[in-house]
C-alpha cells in the first residue's frame, strides 16, 4: 500500500478549516493531514492545529502556488492529495481520482461540473483556459485549474521549480506532466461554494488570467502559438505585395515590414520551443 498526504492551503480560513480536517482524517484515517497556513491573520492556524493536522505557517502570505511547494516538500506521502481550505472540496471524493492512480495514472483531477463555479465571469474564464489547452494538448482537458488532485509525489516534486507562487500553479503542472508525456486523467467532481470570501478579486486579476493564457501556451508547445502568427503575417504581406504590384508595379516598404514581422516572430517562436525543451531537460 502506497502512503498518502493530503495537503491543503489555507489563508484565513478559521470558518471551515477544522471542519475540513477533521472530515479528511475521518475519511483517511492514515493519511497524514497537512495544513498550510499562508500568512492568516485569524485563528487558522490554531484550529488546524487542535484538529490534529501537521501545521506550516508562513509569516506572511506568498500565495496559494507557493503555500502548494511548502507542503509538498514537506508531505512524506507516496502519493499527494491536494484540495482548498474553503469548504468547496469533499476528502471522501479523493476514492475515485486514488483508483486512477492504481490503474497506472501519474495524476488524477477532479474535474468541476458547471455548476460548481462561483460566478459565470469564473465559468467563462475557466472554459476558455481548458480550450486553449485542449488545442495545444491535442486532447480534451475539461478542467484546467481544479485544485483537488491526487499525484505521484515523485513525479510532482520534479516540477517544483517551475510552479508559480500564485493561483495558476494547477494549469502550470498539468502543463508540466502533459509535456513530460506523464499519464492524467479527470474525474467528475461536484464543488460546494465556498466557505467565506474569496481571494480571487476579477478586476484585479483580470490581467493575470490573460497572462494565464500565454502562459499555458508557452508551457507546452510556444511555437503552435507563434507560427500561425507568423504564417498570418506572411500572407499579409504577400497579399498586398500581389495589389501594390498590379495596381503600382512596385514592392512597397509595408509589404517588406508584413515579410520582415512575419520572420521575427518565426523565429521568436522557434526560440521559444527550444527554451521550454531546455526547461523540462531539468528533469
Amino acid at each position: 500500500m502506497m502512503s498518502l498526504s493530503i495537503v491543503i492551503p489555507a489563508k484565513n480560513e478559521s470558518a471551515s478549516i477544522e471542519r475540513i480536517v477533521t472530515a479528511a482524517k475521518e475519511a483517511w484515517p492514515e493519511a497524514e493531514i497537512i495544513v498550510v497556513d499562508d500568512g492568516s491573520k485569524d485563528t487558522t492556524a490554531e484550529l488546524s492545529r487542535s484538529a490534529g493536522a501537521r501545521l506550516v505557517q508562513h509569516p506572511e502570505s506568498l500565495g496559494n502556488g507557493a503555500a502548494i511547494k511548502s507542503g509538498a516538500r514537506i508531505a512524506q506521502g507516496d502519493i499527494i492529495a491536494f484540495m482548498d481550505g474553503d469548504g468547496q472540496h469533499d476528502a471522501k471524493e479523493l476514492q475515485p481520482l486514488l483508483e486512477q492512480l492504481e490503474n497506472g495514472y501519474d495524476m488524477a483531477i477532479g474535474a468541476r461540473d458547471t455548476g460548481s463555479h462561483a460566478n459565470v465571469g469564473r465559468l467563462f474564464a475557466n472554459g476558455l483556459y481548458n480550450a486553449v489547452a485542449s488545442v495545444l494538448s491535442g486532447r480534451k482537458i475539461p478542467d484546467l485549474t481544479s485544485g483537488f488532485r491526487v499525484v505521484r509525489a515523485d513525479k510532482f516534486k520534479q516540477f517544483l521549480y517551475l510552479l508559480p507562487n500564485g493561483f495558476s500553479y494547477p494549469t502550470t503542472i498539468t502543463m508540466a506532466f502533459l509535456r513530460n508525456g506523464y499519464p492524467i486523467t479527470f474525474e467528475p467532481i461536484t464543488a460546494s461554494r465556498r466557505v467565506g470570501k474569496s481571494h480571487i478579486r476579477p478586476l484585479r486579476d483580470g490581467t493575470r488570467f490573460l497572462a494565464i493564457i500565454f502562459k499555458i501556451a508557452t508551457l507546452y508547445s510556444p511555437l503552435k502559438i507563434f507560427l500561425p502568427i507568423a504564417v498570418a503575417f506572411f500572407f499579409a504581406g504577400a497579399g498586398w505585395y500581389a495589389y501594390t504590384f498590379a495596381t503600382l508595379g512596385r514592392f512597397t516598404n509595408m509589404s517588406l515590414l508584413l515579410f520582415s514581422a512575419s520572420v521575427i516572430i518565426f523565429l521568436i517562436g522557434l526560440i521559444s520551443e527550444q527554451i521550454t525543451a531546455l526547461t523540462y531537460s531539468k528533469s
